[in-house]
């Protein structure tokens, strides 16, 4: 394990930081415009201890209550929040006395969107794993965000706050949309600083399922290609290989092989944006069901078997904090499951994926 850690660290373009592999088994917003009462005129913030080492977007969001998130990254990007007289960057992370400028905002006056559904709240209640007095681990259902934004009134964190309205529950981390896996959230702001960082130096261990176009020459190889993030029009975000973008690093490991696609094991040694997504594409071989990066013909005939989704599954997220080793695991979902046993068998090549 350590030898494997020692091996990756460096290799990842301009950064210093990795962590070790492993195996699993298988298994809408309306009204008229108004100005927020809390945003009409510049503030001047300063930031307590609870939120030392919190990112300038999350410190913002709880400061601009009711103002979407794309807005939020306009105000970033433009230049007009600065941080002890220097302009933030989307990223950047605030510390405690910390002296934070917020710009007026001006706002449409949000609609109340009520309670939840039940169904939907009570089929996120049912999927918690775990919980400590530090934790609460999910296996995150496929089509549930993991938070609310651009038309989308509850995540997973909104409706898990509404049926525990006395905690203090944050996302660790996020899962795409599409994705379903294990979803780590935090009980303490303790527990989120640490995680936090934790994965910011990429210390922690996350592992995915991924159903890849066509059988790659290699059943292992690793995808070293820096990634940079654009928000489109409208908020849609997109990422492209590019080297001026952030470091990237995947580690892919065939465990089965069909006739038009590969189960592969996917090891995320950075986490950007889409990461396994556009690495995938930029090896040849897109993850079936992608329809935003994917090939539309072979997503095609993968929905003949089954695939209605992007086939992509957090199946492990490990890490150790203090003296405990954590680590979380969720079985490959239902509707891929069963997918998978649709498809057609490999035709005999002399070789195994395995």
């Amino acid at each position: 394990m350590v030898a494997a850690k020692n091996a990756a660290r460096g290799a990842i373009r301009g950064t210093e930081s990795s962590k070790a592999q492993g195996i699993f088994p298988i298994v809408t917003r309306t009204s008229t415009e108004i100005d927020s009462p809390s945003s009409a005129s510049v503030r001047h913030v300063t930031v307590d201890a609870e939120r030392d080492g919190q990112r300038i977007d999350n410190f913002l969001g709880g400061q601009l209550k009711g103002v979407p998130k794309s807005l939020i990254y306009r105000i970033v990007r433009t230049g007009q929040v600065r941080i002890n007289g220097k302009r933030a960057k989307p990223d950047t992370r605030v510390s405690a006395g910390d002296e934070v400028r917020i710009p007026p905002v001006r706002v449409g006056e949000a609609r109340d969107p009520g309670q939840p559904p039940v169904a939907q709240a009570a089929r996120v209640e049912q999927s918690i794993v775990y919980e400590d007095r530090d934790f609460l681990v999910i296996d995150k259902p496929a089509g549930v965000a993991s938070h609310g934004g651009s038309g989308i009134s509850f995540g997973v964190i909104e409706l898990l706050r509404a049926a525990r309205p006395q905690e203090t529950l944050e996302l660790a981390h996020r899962l795409d949309r599409d994705t379903s896996g294990v979803l780590v959230l935090t009980r303490r702001r303790a527990a989120l600083t640490a995680l936090q960082a934790l994965i910011r130096d990429n210390e922690t261990t996350k592992q995915y399922l991924a159903l890849l176009q066509g059988r790659p020459a290699r059943a292992a190889f690793d995808v070293n290609a820096p990634l940079r993030k654009s928000v489109l029009h409208g908020g849609e975000r997109m990422v492209r290989v590019d080297e001026g973008g952030k470091p990237a690093l995947t580690r892919f490991k065939a465990i089965e092989s069909y006739r038009d696609a590969t189960l592969f094991e996917v090891t995320l040694f950075t986490g950007r944006t889409h990461q396994i997504r556009v690495h995938s594409v930029h090896a040849g071989h897109p993850i079936a069901g992608d329809e935003k990066y994917g090939d539309r013909e072979f997503n095609a005939r993968m929905r003949e078997y089954g695939v209605r989704r992007l086939f992509l599954h957090a199946a492990r997220f490990e890490f150790a904090l203090g003296d405990r080793t954590y680590s979380f695991s969720a079985p490959l979902a239902a509707d891929l499951n069963s997918a998978l046993t649709a498809l057609p068998a490999a035709r005999p090549t002399g070789r195994s994926a395995r």
